[in-house]
């Protein structure tokens, strides 16, 4: 189960990021596509860079509990 949370997480937390890029990448052309308010705060690009930080800190600490069982049976 650890390792599918591990490449889960790794992936999301890529998919973040390649969104994070496009969209700030679209929004210094002009293009403001993942700008829009909710009921909350705005969605854009750092929602995304503060995504992928969470799916990525969350399969270095999988990855680290699971070696750790390993070495500890």
């Amino acid at each position: 189960m650890e390792k599918i949370l591990i490449k889960v997480s790794y992936w999301l937390g890529v998919v973040c990021i390649v969104l994070a890029l496009l969209s700030k990448a679209l929004n210094a052309i002009g293009v403001d596509f993942a700008e829009f308010t909710t009921r909350g705060n705005e969605v854009g690009y750092h929602s995304f860079v503060i995504g992928a930080v969470l799916f990525f800190l969350m399969a270095i600490a999988t990855e680290s509990f699971d070696s750790f069982h390993k070495r500890n049976p």
